[in-house]
């Protein structure tokens, strides 16, 4: 989860940024859920503030990890928290042709054999077209562009048990 600051939220336009944050909290939950290791990173806090409260409370048990610099994997402890044994990251947050595009391009250069997702619908920027051209470069980079709801599937992999039922109650 990248840089989901309050002050860098109001500087979107409000329709999305509530479903920004609704599919940001879904994979939150998910995550929670499965035990899909998760971070959270805040871009400059003193200046851009905390992560909003709604998301905020979901990743109080997740470490958040403060950076100055655009892309995540410049900032050391956010590679160190990066776990070998995973061959997926997913990539949700603001703003997604910066923070999202430059974390996404340097992670596949780094571990080409890793896949790289982008949730669509858990990111944004302050422009919707700098945001679709993001996706456009992501896209032709090798990441994967895909849903919010795709991924937690993908994650569940099949229909059955308290964490699907748990899962299925959140996207209602």
């Amino acid at each position: 989860m990248v840089d989901m600051q309050e002050k860098l939220a109001a500087a979107m336009a409000a329709d999305a940024m509530q479903a920004v944050v609704r599919n940001c909290s879904l994979l939150i939950r998910a995550a929670t859920l499965l035990e899909v290791p998760a971070i959270h990173t805040e871009q400059y806090p003193k200046g851009l503030g905390p992560t909003l409260p709604e998301l905020s409370e979901l990743l109080s048990a997740q470490q958040r990890i403060e950076k100055i610099a655009f892309s995540c994997t410049d900032e050391p402890s956010f590679c160190r928290q990066l776990t070998r044994d995973r061959s997926h990251i997913i990539l949700a947050g603001m703003e997604a042709h910066i923070c999202i595009l430059q974390t996404a391009l340097r992670l596949k250069q780094l571990d080409p054999a890793r896949e790289i997702f982008v949730a669509e619908d858990a990111v944004i920027s302050r422009n919707s077209s700098a945001r679709m051209n993001a996706m456009e470069r992501l896209r032709q980079a090798g990441v994967i562009v895909s849903s919010s709801e795709s991924i937690v599937f993908e994650w569940l992999g099949k229909a059955e048990g308290e964490v699907f039922k748990q899962i299925s109650r959140l996207l209602r």
